[in-house]
């Protein structure tokens, strides 16, 4: 017996999340080092947010 499990993964929403990404960057005129931070604070603050 073959067991497989189909995942499907939705695509549309990191689209959307990189350009609210680079329109936070823009707005707050962030530097490349800052704006890499950014990288990777954003998404967190954001989950918690909207838990």
């Amino acid at each position: 017996m073959s067991d497989t499990k189909t995942i499907k993964v939705e695509h549309g929403f990191g689209g959307l999340w990189y350009v609210g990404w680079l329109f936070t960057v823009a707005m707050a005129q962030l530097s490349i080092g800052k704006a890499l931070l950014a990288l990777a604070i954003w998404p967190w603050y954001l989950g918690i947010a909207f838990r």
